[in-house]
């Protein structure tokens, strides 16, 4: 079920009636979102729901004995172990074990050994990694005192709860089980807020993300070879606006969604393509999942506590494992290392910068770190290594005429790098001027506007990208 869909409008409007009915109960309240979410799940394959509720149900009761065993601390370091080890078990069976069995074969090939291996294919739950991520950092808070033990009911929707549930953002416990045990309030500026970044996130998604896929990246990105160097260089640069359009679209669509519930999550995207080192960026871009690598891998690998060269080490990993994270695939880890080596060097910059040597100037960085990311996206859109190297060969090897890019699509691409450059507050500042409007002029000016972005975006609604995450 896809966020913009009239199938998904008609269950939202089921769920916000039912929630808002339900209001003087908080328990059943809950009951009936834990319930929704479950088929929204369903919805993609009714066969991983199961997995869902175990998941929530094993996190719980691991927590709970971590909670249980408050002056044992071998025994919580054991029981943080092992469930920081099953949620990883699942995570790897479900998303990484074609990826490692084909490598194995691979290797024994190389060895000389070419009987080949019995792979089992093993289907990807959706939004796996989100919700195995949130499982692991509520036991981890758990065990760091930095949570207080969940219920069973809150800890099985947080982890299902269906606006974050697929694809973030990673809304951690701490956060949002506070939420749920009190019966929320909706205030004219939630309303406001929702209703903004709901049209807004279906005018990204489905005008300028889609239809740049549809007409200009998917087509390059799938045969580079027959296309120009320029059509390549443009659609790299069209893919840099799809992903942030597409996957920014989907959390400001969350946001405003939970936020019609009552519930508020936090931001996870702040204009990352004005970002003037890779540093900025990853303030900027998947807020959620940069700050849940850094309190969860970075710090415990060291952080920057224990000298430079350890640092630059703990950075490395960490972006490896990061790029891991989003799929199992060598291009994935490329991208990952990409990633760590230019935040290594930053850092390794800033500390050896030669004395007298001026500094980049804010928008030297901003062009220099677009373009790093640019060439990284190139890793993680393409399906191989061989073919991201096939892309950059024809980088250097065409002529620089281009035949894909049409007028509107240097439109959608002009306008998504413009978003960046706009106010930072700007929706907030027109939150508060539609909270000012009367709720009629409110609701028949939303509907308008989803009537104008139906009209404007192209036939069909390609799954978010993140969702394959």
């Amino acid at each position: 079920m896809l966020f913009p869909t009239l199938s998904f409008g008609l269950f939202f409007l089921a769920v916000f009636a039912g929630a808002w009915l339900l209001a003087g109960s908080n328990e059943w309240r809950k009951i009936w979102l834990l319930v929704a979410s479950w088929i929204f799940y369903g919805w993609w394959d009714v066969r991983f729901v199961a997995l869902l509720i175990a998941s929530g149900v094993l996190n719980w009761a691991i927590g709970r004995l971590i909670g249980a065993a408050q002056d044992d601390e071998k025994r919580r370091k054991l029981l943080v172990g092992l469930g920081v080890a099953v949620n990883l078990c699942i995570l790897g069976w479900f998303k990484y074990y074609g990826f490692f069995m084909e490598q194995a074969e691979a290797t024994l090939r190389a060895l000389g050994w070419s009987r080949d291996l019995a792979i089992m294919q093993v289907i990807l739950p959706v939004g796996i990694s989100f919700f195995t991520f949130q499982g692991m950092s509520y036991i981890i808070d758990v065990y760091r005192r930095r949570t207080e033990v969940a219920g069973l009911l809150d800890m099985t929707l947080l982890m299902s709860f269906f606006p974050h549930l697929v694809a973030g953002p990673i809304v951690r416990a701490s956060h949002l089980i506070p939420q749920f045990r009190r019966v929320p309030d909706l205030t004219r500026s939630m309303v406001a807020m929702a209703l903004l970044l709901i049209v807004w996130g279906l005018f990204k998604k489905t005008v300028i993300a889609s239809e740049l896929a549809t007409g200009f990246v998917d087509p390059v990105f799938f045969d580079p070879a027959a296309h120009t160097s320029l059509d390549l260089l443009l659609a790299a640069y069209g893919y840099a606006v799809q992903i942030y359009c597409d996957f920014s679209a989907y959390t400001d669509m969350a946001i405003g969604i939970a936020a019609l519930l009552g519930y508020r999550f936090p931001h996870n995207f702040n204009q990352p393509y004005r970002a003037a080192s890779l540093q900025d960026f990853w303030r900027r871009w998947h807020i959620s999942l940069s700050s849940w690598l850094r309190d969860y891998l970075y710090i415990p690998l060291g952080g920057s506590r224990h000298g430079l060269e350890r640092m630059c080490i703990a950075l490395a990993a960490t972006m490896l494992l990061g790029g891991l994270w989003h799929g199992a695939s060598w291009t994935f880890v490329v991208w990952g290392a990409i990633h760590g080596s230019v935040l290594a060097a930053e850092r390794l910059w800033r500390e050896f910068r030669p004395e007298g040597w001026p500094k980049v100037t804010h928008w030297v960085g901003v062009f220099v770190t677009f373009h790093i990311v640019t060439v990284s996206w190139i890793f993680f859109r393409s399906h191989s290594l061989e073919h991201a190297l096939a892309y950059f060969g024809g980088l250097g090897a065409g002529s620089w005429s281009t035949t894909m890019l049409t007028p509107l699509g240097a439109v959608l691409v002009a306008m998504g790098m413009a978003l960046h450059f706009l106010p930072a507050d700007g929706t907030r500042r027109a939150a508060i001027r539609v909270r000012a409007m009367p709720a009629g002029l409110v609701g028949a000016l939303t509907g308008f506007a989803i009537l104008v972005v139906d009209a404007m975006r192209p036939e069909g609604v390609a799954p978010f990208i993140y969702y394959q995450f």
